[in-house]
């Protein structure tokens, strides 16, 4: 891996979707030729078995974000490191290409992304999820998006063209009703009104959305998930999950002395109520406990989560699933041989 020479300067290149205020420290690309690009999972947390990550780090920032200690794999730091030295597989989408080509391909659904944002603003240059998009509809693969970034809007067409031949679903995670909230938080992702114009947008041309209502920080958010929940389905979510905080070793003081600083009178309060949901502990690494609380405030976060679901009629028909008869739709394309049918 080496720095690039002369990286696009998303902070003044027109090509670059940045939507909020320009981040205080100076951002850092480095050019990477991955080895291989989709990832397998086989935890009971995750609802995915394959993903793909173009991009290591993310420019968004949040402080609770589970995979800053993955980028200590890579010599940097888990704080600020991770938010601004931000690594690009460019041979992404040819590294895709070669997986679809392999007869082991099972022509599962892949999740963009498992790990860090695949619509930060870097991709408005590098363009990377587009185009990993566009093989993925030459194959008619299986696509789920996850996202905090408004710029998923620019590929609405190519998604809506996708969910024609396929399974396709969008989730815009919005942990905030809260405008002010979600920006001390999550500082350099788009705002909560930038991300529900994005659900509309994409729910105009014709794609399955949802919300993830992630992560719940109790003392903070728990009280606004209900507020999130119609929000989202007013503008066109029909499908919503939540998770709980998640706070392994490297996290914990990113997101504690965000926290100390942005809401330093419920800072205390928010540390009891983690503990509270986490059996006496900050952090439960448990397969099958990491994305939920226990006790009874969980459930009772839980009961509220659900009816709600259930008034605004959320969750109810799982459209565009694998259930409703388009799983098994990945193809090869048909190419031309040549005369001697080689």
């Amino acid at each position: 891996m080496r720095p690039v020479d002369n990286p696009p300067n998303p902070w003044s290149s027109t090509s670059v979707e940045y939507f909020e205020d320009v981040p205080p420290a100076r951002l850092e690309l480095f050019e990477e030729r991955a080895r291989s690009i989709v990832s397998g999972n086989d935890s009971p947390d995750i609802p995915f078995r394959w993903s793909v990550n173009p991009y290591r780090g993310c420019i968004h920032g949040c402080a609770y974000c589970y995979a800053r200690p993955s980028h200590q794999y890579l010599g940097f730091g888990a704080g600020t490191d991770f938010d601004r030295k931000i690594v690009v597989k460019t041979n992404a989408p040819e590294l895709l290409r070669e997986a679809f080509e392999k007869k082991s391909w099972d022509g599962g659904t892949i999740s963009f992304s498992g790990n860090t944002d695949c619509y930060q603003p870097i991709e408005a240059t590098y363009e990377l999820t587009r185009r990993c998009l566009e093989l993925c509809l030459e194959y008619r693969n299986p696509v789920a998006v996850i996202t905090k970034s408004a710029l998923v809007q620019r590929d609405a067409a190519l998604l809506a063209a996708l969910a024609k031949v396929t399974t396709v679903r969008v989730f815009v995670s919005l942990a905030f009703a809260d405008e002010a909230h979600a920006r001390a938080v999550e500082p350099w992702a788009s705002s909560v009104a930038r991300r529900l114009a994005s659900l509309r947008v994409l729910t105009d041309a014709g794609v399955t959305c949802g919300v993830a209502v992630a992560p719940i920080i109790p003392g903070l958010n728990d009280d606004q998930a209900a507020r999130v929940l119609a929000l989202a389905h007013e503008h066109g979510a029909r499908r919503a999950f939540m998770q709980m905080l998640r706070l392994p070793a490297e996290v914990r003081p990113v997101f504690e002395e965000r926290i100390a600083e942005a809401f330093p009178d419920r800072a205390k309060r928010i540390d009891h109520a983690i503990v509270e949901l986490r059996g006496g502990r900050k952090n439960d690494p448990r397969f099958g406990s990491r994305m939920r609380g226990n006790g009874p405030r969980w459930d009772a976060i839980t009961a509220l989560f659900e009816a709600q679901c259930r008034r605004l009629g959320m969750n109810e028909q799982v459209v565009g699933s694998d259930e409703d008869g388009t799983a098994g739709t990945f193809r090869r394309p048909t190419r031309q041989g040549s005369l001697f049918g080689d």
